[in-house]
């Protein structure tokens, strides 16, 4: 299956999604801040990233901003408390594939991570 990297300061979040995901057959990487994050889609390529935005030190918005400046075509999907449209807009101007509030229904997050992961497919 798909590689996917969860980008994700809370812990208890990253279980709540790893519990979700484990089960489709994926291999799952987790960092648990954007600079780790970034270090490890770099490192790793990833089919898809799930980003928080709200973390410190490196927050989704400077993780999305230099995945584009390194030109990784990785699509993310950012996951956040944040309902402002204009965090949503900025998201997808900044490249994320998708974007979508916390809590995440679980046949809503498998969906997305579906169509990103094949968006990428036909990219490549």
């Amino acid at each position: 299956m798909a590689k996917i990297l969860i980008v994700e300061d809370s812990w208890v979040t990253r279980r709540i999604l790893v519990r979700i995901l484990k089960g489709d057959g994926h291999e799952l990487l987790e960092a648990g801040g954007g600079k780790e994050g970034l270090e490890m889609a770099e490192k790793h390529m990833p089919d898809c990233i799930l980003l928080d935005l709200l973390m410190p030190e490196m927050d989704g918005f400077d993780v999305l901003e230099a995945l584009g400046e390194k030109d990784l075509k990785i699509p993310v999907i950012v996951l956040t408390a944040n309902i402002q449209k204009t965090a949503r807009e900025k998201c997808l101007q900044l490249g994320a594939f998708a974007f979508t509030n916390k809590p995440t229904e679980e046949d809503e997050l498998r969906s997305l991570v579906h169509k990103a992961i094949d968006s990428k497919k036909g990219a490549d």
